[in-house]
């Protein structure tokens, strides 16, 4: 598989900064999303010092590792470079009084022998399009999830609640975190939308399947998200990272490049 990746993130138009963070590694094929929170920029700081700890770690062992890294190896090493991140995130919180609180979710999404394998702790998402059909692979980690889970309010209810921002899992908050990991199979021809609740909070899955279906380019596509949540209040912080999916060329033998030439 080949994968191409784009990258974008806006302050929108409340917050007077911007508390998300974002990276990509594609030699690694890998992705990292993060969402921050806290008190005067310590949000910026937790989600910063996330994705570029993680995203070092883990490019660093995947390097290493190479291609045939079993997805069990993938799964244990991503979760020791969150865990990692996860202390040094808790440490500067309890060592440094204006860091005091700061916390911050994650997606992390590793492309690996045409499976993806998917982390994430808190509310920001990864989103599947395929085949005209968008999909949300993580479950957020909310207490709205929760109370929908247990039947006591509707998707419609959860919609317009004021509790939409409460996470009941984050980095940084505590000395350990539970990572959720899954596994995915890949297609060619497949979409990938790692995001923050800025978005998902602003522009409906419609819209967002309305967006990924469209024949623009990823670098548009990400603008447009970026712009309708924007247009619908931009409340917060907006980050889309995108990545597309496609079938590696096969390679030619010797005697094929020779006759073409």
């Amino acid at each position: 598989m080949n994968y191409e990746f784009c990258a974008r993130t806006d302050p929108g138009l409340v917050r007077g900064n911007n508390e998300d963070s974002l990276t990509f590694d594609a030699p690694a094929q890998l992705a990292v999303l993060a969402d921050g929170m806290g008190g005067y920029n310590a949000g910026e700081v937790a989600s910063g010092m996330a994705t570029a700890f993680i995203a070092s770690e883990l490019a660093r062992w995947l390097g290493q590792a190479g291609k045939q890294a079993h997805g069990k190896d993938v799964q244990r090493a991503m979760q020791i470079c969150v865990e990692n991140a996860n202390r040094s995130i808790f440490h500067a919180a309890t060592t440094n009084a204006q860091y005091a609180g700061m916390g911050t979710t994650l997606v992390v999404a590793v492309f690996h022998q045409s499976r993806l394998i998917l982390g994430h702790v808190g509310d920001s998402r990864c989103y599947r399009f395929r085949d005209g059909q968008l999909f949300q692979l993580t479950k957020d980690h909310s207490l709205l999830q929760e109370q929908m889970d247990a039947g006591l309010i509707t998707p419609e209810q959860a919609a317009t609640s004021l509790n939409k921002n409460l996470v009941t899992r984050a980095l940084g908050v505590d000395d350990s975190v539970l990572l959720e990991i899954n596994e995915h199979r890949l297609e060619s021809g497949d979409l990938y939308l790692l995001c923050s609740d800025g978005l998902t909070d602003m522009v409906d899955d419609v819209s967002l399947a309305h967006i990924l279906a469209s024949d623009r380019t990823m670098d548009a596509m990400a603008d447009e998200c970026i712009r309708q949540a924007n247009e619908q209040g931009g409340r917060d912080n907006v980050s889309v990272l995108l990545v597309k999916v496609a079938e590696a060329a096969p390679k030619k033998g010797f005697l094929a490049r020779w006759l073409r030439n």
